[in-house]
């Protein structure tokens, strides 16, 4: 069986594996029968001395659609779930979808097998994504630059485990829509002016600004309201897992909160009563709750 190697043009080139897929289902072309490339795979594999020269690209103009294989129908949730999926950053998620769609285009049943290898797979390497999403909503951190034109632009550096940076955009412009901030990562940047959303090329954590002295502000005010009685540990690190820390001007104290916690804990619970500053008037009889 003749192998066909399909070359994308990013890591998450939904537009055309879709073309590439449609094209290859209709042509009868089976998935083991294919590879899928990006040209950043190519170029680390070349970085690597893995090989000397780009594999040969299929040409899928030269492909011929057969009449036994129609073009393939699949449910919206289906295509919903490759949009997301795509962003995954396991190398086989291209071979994964491609076997999902063949084999949903041959057999109708397994749009009803929640069971499937497969399908639990892919779903299982979604729920990856959107918590990968849910933590770079949750730990960005913005710090204040002066752009060329003498505006402050707030930045931040994010180092996500799949490529969400793009498809992540919009909450920041939704949350952020007045501000002018840019956010960058191993993977690519986006900026965003007030009117318009940028795309560019990834950078290094050393392309962030250091920490000004707003973050310091925010340390104390971080000190001075961090609750020991209330703190978990375990639940802490799941929620904000340690490769975090990193990037949290915040994470600098958990260390040092964390061993005394105990001991002002046990303060607290010693020291006598406080009174309040404003003393709380008793219940009137007008302002009594009435009886049932």
């Amino acid at each position: 069986m003749a192998q066909h190697t399909v070359m994308l043009d990013h890591p998450t080139d939904w537009a055309g594996f879709r073309h590439a897929a449609r094209t290859l289902v209709q042509a009868g072309v089976p998935p083991q029968a294919v590879d899928w490339l990006t040209a950043k795979d190519v170029a680390e594999d070349l970085f690597a001395g893995a090989a000397a020269a780009s594999p040969p690209t299929l040409d899928l103009a030269a492909l011929q659609p057969r009449a036994a294989h129609p073009a393939p129908r699949v449910p919206e949730d289906f295509v919903r779930l490759c949009e997301r999926l795509v962003l995954h950053r396991n190398p086989a998620r291209f071979t994964l979808m491609y076997r999902l769609l063949w084999r949903l285009s041959h057999d109708r049943a397994l749009r009803h097998d929640p069971l499937d290898a497969d399908r639990m797979q892919a779903h299982h390497m979604v729920r990856a994504v959107a918590r990968d999403m849910h933590k770079m909503h949750a730990f960005v951190r913005f710090r204040p630059v002066t752009d060329s034109e003498g505006r402050t632009v707030q930045v931040a550096w994010f180092e996500p485990d799949h490529f969400i940076t793009e498809a992540n955009a919009g909450f920041f412009v939704r949350r952020f829509t007045h501000m002018h901030w840019a956010i960058l990562t191993p993977d690519a940047s986006v900026r965003w002016d007030g009117s318009t959303l940028q795309v560019g090329p990834g950078g290094q954590r050393s392309d962030a600004p250091p920490p000004d002295a707003g973050e310091a502000l925010w340390l104390t005010y971080y000190r001075h309201i961090f609750n020991p009685a209330r703190l978990k540990t375990t639940m802490m690190k799941k929620e904000m897992p340690t490769r975090y820390w990193r990037n949290l001007p915040e994470a600098a104290l958990i260390t040092e909160l964390s061993h005394s916690a105990h001991e002002r804990s046990g303060h607290m619970v010693q020291a006598e009563a406080t009174t309040p500053r404003k003393r709380i008037s008793p219940l009137t009889p007008s302002h009594a709750p009435a009886a049932r």
